[in-house]
């Protein structure tokens, strides 16, 4: 049953699911991913399409509303506000990511149950559990669609529409019929290709923004009854039939209810494509064992799985700033010459630094079986370092920083966030320990309002 119809029985796990029945360590856990999500929401307060997508909800959207526009302070309705969250939290390549899913579902998720929750008077504990719902409902899509799914679609952009539809049916107390309804709507919607970053284009913010709203509007068509495809996922015409070569049912059903995915969730140390971050860990390990300068380098290769290739292999001379983050030269580059690729390694010198763009030529990535083999489960960094006095180095990292077994604390958590925040001055460094306070206490909270104050003009 659970196999032939898994779009019928992940919908009534949804339904079913209780607050009670969430282990307090998840609860836990989704408060952190929660408060990673808000640094990196902050954090992209300017950025191109964040502007462009505000001023279209200036347009088509009402002036005011219940629910809170981070990065500018102002209000509108549920679904613009959920469609600018969400850009503006995917602009910084900081936001969290699930490795055996391939995505990132802090983005399309917290973004529409924030907005929904703050229209419809919801409170903390509501709000957890529908995260926690989304989490659940996504990465287990992701899984199913597999790794052929990812090679040509933005699996944040379409899965997250689905994430997003089942949070926000979560929030809206669905039984089983309504989450199925809203689970059709959103995947008949669901898109995001990755050609854009062979030009350098702004789709990827797009992708998320889109995700979240168009989950959004499932749920709330499911609400007035419109109905969707009872098995968008598994139909002969469905998701899977469209959009996959490997889809496997067995994933979206394994272990509900004892196996909660959303703690399997990683956080990005690097402000770079997740995919990079193997690589970099290992590269940075390996300078700092040996003590070398970049300038002692002759040549990098790292050993990478399918997938990077996939995604990565397509920038070959990154003309924006977050184009350089997709590219293993120019992310190993600011780790040779700075010791990190954070925000301000790719902001100021990723494009500009001379040594970090000879470096970057001197990368390259080759296909390895064990890295292969073992990913999107688990993804190893391995690099191979050739010196210029004739030495070859080697290092590996089997965790990553960030992946559970090697994860941030909740001091690193903070601190992350609060840097975030400071980023382009979206939050001062007071307001976002104060939002920090109320989002530990989450679960305490009767009804979420805004997190910030309104700010004059």
């Amino acid at each position: 049953m659970a196999e032939s119809q898994p779009t019928r029985t992940l919908s009534e796990f949804l339904a079913g699911l209780r607050y009670e029945d969430v282990p307090a360590p998840v609860v836990e856990f989704t408060k952190e991913l929660f408060v990673d999500w808000l640094g990196s929401a902050l954090a992209g307060k300017g950025a191109r399409p964040v502007v462009a997508l505000r001023e279209f909800g200036r347009t088509m959207g009402p002036s005011t509303g219940p629910s809170e526009v981070l990065v500018d302070r102002t209000t509108t309705s549920p679904l613009f506000a959920a469609l600018v969250n969400a850009a503006a939290s995917h602009v910084v390549e900081q936001d969290d990511v699930h490795n055996g899913s391939v995505f990132h579902p802090a983005t399309v998720i917290f973004p529409a149950v924030l907005a929904v929750a703050q229209a419809e008077g919801k409170s903390g504990r509501d709000v957890l559990l529908a995260s926690i719902a989304g989490y659940e409902a996504g990465i287990r899509i992701g899984e199913f669609l597999g790794r052929s799914h990812y090679r040509v679609f933005h699996t944040t952009g379409t899965v997250g529409t689905l994430a997003a539809a089942a949070a926000v049916g979560k929030l809206l107390a669905f039984d089983a019929d309504g989450m199925q309804r809203a689970l059709g709507s959103a995947g008949t919607q669901a898109a995001g290709l990755w050609e854009f970053l062979r030009d350098a284009a702004d789709s990827k913010q797009l992708h998320t923004a889109k995700a979240a709203a168009d989950g959004l509007l499932s749920a709330y068509l499911a609400r007035e009854g419109v109905t969707g495809a009872r098995r968008i996922l598994e139909g002969p015409q469905g998701m899977a039939a469209g959009m996959s070569s490997d889809a496997d049912p067995a994933k979206i059903t394994d272990r509900l209810g004892t196996r909660w995915a959303v703690t399997e969730t990683s956080y990005k140390w690097h402000s770079s494509c997740r995919h990079t971050h193997p690589a970099a860990d290992a590269l940075q390990a390996l300078m700092r064992r040996e003590k070398l300068d970049h300038a002692q380098v002759a040549g990098v290769t790292a050993r990478v799985h399918q997938g990077a290739i996939d995604v990565l292999g397509p920038v070959v001379n990154p003309s924006t700033v977050h184009q350089a983050k997709f590219s293993m030269g120019t992310v190993l580059g600011c780790i040779a010459v700075y010791g990190q690729a954070g925000l301000t390694e790719f902001e100021e010198h990723a494009l500009t630094d001379p040594r970090v763009a000879a470096f970057c030529k001197r990368v390259r990535m080759e296909f390895d079986d064990e890295v292969n083999g073992a990913y999107p489960q688990r993804w190893i960094g391995k690099v191979e370092v050739l010196t210029v006095d004739g030495r070859t180095l080697a290092a590996r990292v089997d965790v990553p920083k960030g992946d559970p077994g090697n994860s941030l604390t909740r001091k690193e958590i903070e601190a992350k966030a609060i840097r975030l925040a400071a980023f382009r001055g979206a939050a001062t460094d007071a307001e976002v320990r104060a939002a920090l306070i109320r989002i530990w206490g989450l679960d305490g909270e009767a009804r979420v309002g805004s997190f910030f104050p309104p700010r004059a003009g």
